[in-house]
């Protein structure tokens, strides 16, 4: 290490850390490159919006680049970050540090500025921009602009590292706004829990949007909350890189042994408004021209000079590099051309690993054993299980966790017998803490493995809503297409056991809404089986919903290797004379309509979708152009119910074949209540099935 020449106090506090962490000179300013980096690009960046040049929200990071620099700065080139809606400095940070030559370095900075500008050469094709960067094939899983949302990530991430027997590393951003999440608590818990190699970078900037943090917490240190969880807990001065790189350092080593997570609390000041449209009415001038005596730039080239590590003439050459590299990333982002409008399309969902030849195999292996006069016979529930045991055994990335999976478990299908065969760390028991087990298997989805989250019932996947919505369903789409979510929550739907309305519902709708999700309803043994192997494959994030009166059904189950490809339904009865389509629990009803109406001289035809996402219209256009009559049947709410989605896309590409209007069989617009009597008449009956098929014979 060269020399160094302290000549004052904070000098020879600096040179301490400096020979503390064996760094070099090179090391150290390079440090002040990146801080200055970010700081010209934040800059940049307030300039564009103020004149009118870049659109949409930017969250500026000006001020707290020595956290960003000093704490990636502690990492190794394979170990991983989770990044915020002030996420620039993370991702220039950590893209700075992977990129190994200046030519790397520059075409880092160039993808950095495009992206913000919603360019076609961004790192996300322009798809992401300020607030959603990401670079997930060298570590950077993204930013998030929900508050709190990354942190769940980072756990189930820091999980897959754990579980895959790797000794990386997951660095966890966020802001003391997000401390005050559910998220933040959740996460901690599980991380700590399971001793995860994550370490919890907070950064304190003294304000969440507007609201003072002693206005927002009793404690003066989100630091102090680390007790609750039994891990190490440090506040450090976010304004200064060496002493953040220190101490994120420690909690770097103690993770990749094994000693689990660690909160690091940086305080730090930003120099610009929560956005660009805050006018900071909320803190003074006298506050913020003290942080300001604080700048990372200020304070750093001055400790650097004092040690003869840095002059004048080197700053000033430093300084006109950025600048020069600033100039060439704004003359690539400006000549990088708008996506093309058909590029709002692409990157929705992973692609289909299935064919038509398998989609031919199915059909084929559906009516052999529709024909076995001597089938398999077994329940649904045990259907479930054979899936996820012979997935489990084909692929070692496959794992299970959610509530009640364990040795004391017994939920969706006696998953006891897997924990004992598996183990605990393939059948994995978590908290109550349905956020953190969606956000926690979007995390690990994304580091490489495949879990089957399991959430109790459809009504608790609420609480789960923004990780499966806004981080496992949009991720793929927002980062540009270059990265996968394969996932499966599975959960149960439905009413039948009178247990009222927090645990009756069928919520599918509220899923089929978001681009990025699929979901899937099974009604029988067969399709249970084929249908969450077939998700459990899939590239993309997948809500397996099963309904909880049907777990005890028995039926045929071949015992060879099959998969049910997603987007085909079943023709489960032929008919000529009118066609309802349905899902789960609602097949069986529909076929015990079938035959009364079959009685009166009525034909129905039964299309089981078995799944919603993606839809098999075809088949229903087909159906309808034979019967020219449609009824939908669905146990969901007839408010905004998914059979709704269907008639109106039946209306759009088939109207001219109805010989009668369309009619729908609902669950009445209430709760579901809890007497036998009152839970009867909400749900659809025969009865009502029954009349709603003669209204439109009519």
């Amino acid at each position: 290490m060269q020399a160094i020449s302290p000549l004052n106090a904070e000098a020879e506090r600096v040179s301490a850390l400096i020979e503390e962490q064996a760094l070099t000179k090179e090391q150290v300013v390079g440090y002040l490159r990146q801080i200055m980096e970010i700081r010209a690009l934040e800059n940049n960046i307030s300039k564009l919006l103020t004149s009118a040049v870049l659109k949409g929200a930017s969250h500026l990071y000006a001020g707290q680049e020595a956290t960003a620099v000093g704490a990636v700065a502690a990492l190794r080139p394979d170990d991983l970050i989770t990044s915020t809606h002030r996420g620039h400095g993370h991702a220039h940070a950590h893209g700075d540090s992977v990129a190994l030559t200046p030519e790397a370095k520059q075409e880092h900075f160039n993808k950095m500025m495009a992206e913000v500008l919603g360019k076609e050469g961004g790192y996300c094709k322009g798809k992401g921009g300020s607030m959603h960067i990401a670079d997930v094939e060298h570590g950077n899983l993204g930013a998030t602009g929900i508050v709190g949302g990354n942190i769940p990530v980072a756990v189930g991430a820091a999980l897959a590292q754990k579980m895959q027997g790797t000794d990386r590393v997951v660095l966890c951003f966020f802001g003391d706004g997000a401390s005050n999440t559910g998220n933040f608590h959740e996460s901690l818990n599980m991380a700590s829990l399971w001793d995860l190699p994550v370490v919890f970078v907070v950064e304190n900037n003294l304000y969440a949007m507007s609201v003072p943090w002693n206005k927002a917490s009793h404690l003066p240190d989100v630091a102090q909350r680390a007790c609750a969880y039994g891990i190490e807990g440090v506040v450090v001065d976010g304004m200064d890189a060496l002493a953040v790189r220190e101490q994120v350092s420690k909690a770097v080593a103690k993770a990749r042994a094994g000693g689990g997570p660690t909160i690091v609390e940086c305080k730090c000041y930003r120099w610009f408004g929560h956005s660009h449209s805050d006018p900071k009415a909320y803190r003074t001038k006298d506050e913020e021209n003290q942080w300001r005596e604080h700048d990372p730039i200020k304070v750093m080239r001055e400790e650097l000079m004092a040690m003869q590590w840095l002059s004048e003439s080197e700053f000033d050459d430093m300084d006109k590099a950025v600048k020069g590299k600033l100039d060439k990333a704004m003359e690539f982002a400006t000549a990088s051309p708008q996506p093309e409008p058909a590029e709002t399309y692409t990157d929705v969902f992973a692609p289909m690993k299935t064919t038509p030849a398998d989609v031919e195999a199915e059909r084929k292996l559906r009516e052999k054993v529709r024909a076995d006069a001597s089938p398999r016979i077994i329940t649904y529930a045990a259907a479930l299980v054979e899936a996820a045991r012979e997935e489990m055994l084909r692929d070692p990335r496959v794992f299970i966790m959610g509530e009640d999976v364990g040795l004391y478990g017994g939920a969706y299908g006696a998953t006891r017998g897997l924990f004992k065969e598996f183990g605990e760390w393939r059948v994995l028991d978590t908290p109550i803490s349905e956020a953190t087990i969606a956000g926690a298997a979007v995390g690990a989805a994304m580091a490489g493995l495949r879990p089957i989250a399991e959430i109790m019932y459809v009504d608790f996947t609420p609480l789960s809503m923004d990780q499966l919505a806004n981080q496992g369903a949009k991720n793929r789409y927002m980062f540009g297409g270059k990265t996968s979510v394969p996932m499966v929550l599975r959960t149960e739907g439905g009413a039948g056991r009178a247990i009222a309305a927090h645990h009756s519902q069928s919520l599918e709708s509220l899923w089929t809404h978001f681009p990025g999700i699929y979901v899937v309803m099974p009604s029988t043994p067969y399709d249970a089986k084929g249908l969450l192997k077939a998700a459990i494959r899939d590239d993309n994030p997948v809500m397996f919903i099963e309904h909880k009166m049907l777990y005890s059904v028995k039926g045929p189950v071949p015992e060879e290797e099959y998969i049910i490809p997603l987007g085909v339904a079943d023709i489960k009865r032929p008919g000529k004379d009118l066609t309802i389509v349905t899902y789960s629990r609602m097949v069986h009803r529909a076929l015990e309509a079938a035959e009364v109406l079959a009685k009166e001289g009525i034909d129905v035809e039964i299309i089981d979708l078995r799944t919603l996402k993606p839809l098999d219209l075809d088949t229903i256009v087909t159906s309808i152009k034979k019967t020219g009559r449609f009824v939908g049947l669905t146990e969901a709410y007839e408010n905004t119910s998914f059979i709704n989605e269907v008639m109106a896309q039946i209306n759009e590409v088939a109207f001219d074949w109805l010989d009668a209007p369309m009619v729908r069989v609902a669950a009445a617009n209430v709760p579901i209540p809890r007497a036998e009597t009152l839970e009867d008449e909400a749900i659809p009956n025969v009865k009502r099935v029954v009349a709603a098929c003669r209204k439109v014979m009519s």
